[in-house]
């Protein structure tokens, strides 16, 4: 229902993305990660029409993407936001933005879009006096009022509490359960490692890694090791055989080594007289994964 193919998207000199493909399916809620400057809002401003790409190709629901495409009726957008009416009500709003779609008022998720935003009777007032945490919630309002089949969000939770949070959250995999396509961009990794099935992780504008969110973390195959030096930890297992991934963080390691057993690892790091206080098997968390692979402590295969 998403696809990407080969984009590329350049300002002047600077390479903002670089050959990225990948694609989202009915059913999924897929997050879109990269550190600062990967290049997210670049990919899914093209994928959406804001902007053109300088190769490869986008698609939304098997049609090709520019801007005004019929097939947009179809998504729901929350990226940079549209420019609202200062003097007008976000009621107002809501609805002259409804108008572009030339379908009869209300849409037909209104209910449910305004009350995950959370707006109550900020709703009647001009949007002139909103504060920036209120305009996010009504651009989520547009976005989801129109009970999309495909929906494309970039930092979504933005201004919201822990609860409407949550409950956003269930309202992502509620319009996957449905069939519909959801792509997610989000510097919140643990919010993610909540709601996310699958995920595309850039970094330099490029591809690091893309498919189910289980598979990337694949809690079987990692050894956490508590240690009283990570660095010559890492070191040590990065010379032992049949290690494929170290990365440290806070006094522990946590090492990939399929077929080797643990006993062997604890003994490498003894021998080399790393002290350790404690091991065990462990799921990694999205954080540990994300910041291992755009720092370059393992590959992507992780």
């Amino acid at each position: 229902m998403i696809r990407v193919e080969a984009l590329s998207k350049h300002y002047g000199r600077h390479v903002a993305v670089d050959d990225l493909t990948f694609s989202v399916d009915g059913g999924q809620v897929c997050a879109l990660l990269g550190p600062n400057g990967a290049g997210k809002t670049s990919a899914m401003r093209v994928l959406v029409g804001l902007s053109r790409p300088t190769g490869g190709r986008v698609g939304i629901l098997g049609e090709p993407v520019r801007l005004g495409a019929d097939v947009l009726r179809r998504v729901g957008v929350l990226i940079d936001g549209p420019a609202f009416v200062p003097h007008l009500t976000g009621r107002a709003n809501l609805r002259l933005l409804w108008t572009a779609t030339r379908r009869p008022w209300p849409p037909p998720a209104l209910d449910e879009a305004l009350a995950l935003a959370g707006l109550g009777p900020h709703l009647d007032r001009r949007v002139k006096r909103y504060s920036m945490g209120m305009r996010q919630r009504l651009m989520l309002a547009q976005a989801l009022m129109r009970d999309p089949d495909v929906l494309i969000l970039d930092e979504p939770a933005n201004g919201l509490d822990p609860a409407e949070v949550r409950a956003l959250r269930a309202h992502l995999a509620t319009t996957a359960a449905r069939g519909a396509a959801v792509l997610v961009s989000s510097h919140q990794l643990a919010e993610v490692q909540q709601f996310a099935t699958h995920v595309v992780v850039m970094d330099h504008g490029r591809l690091v890694t893309t498919g189910p969110l289980d598979a990337l973390l694949d809690p079987g195959d990692t050894l956490r090791i508590s240690v009283d030096d990570a660095g010559r930890a890492v070191a040590v297992l990065r010379a032992a055989p049949g290690v494929g991934a170290v990365s440290a963080q806070a006094g522990e390691v946590l090492v990939t080594a399929p077929g080797v057993a643990d006993g062997d690892l604890i003994r490498a790091l003894v021998t080399a007289g790393v002290r350790v206080d404690r091991a065990g098997r462990t799921g990694r968390s999205l954080e540990d994964v994300f910041i291992a692979m755009t720092e370059g402590n393992i590959d992507a295969a992780g």
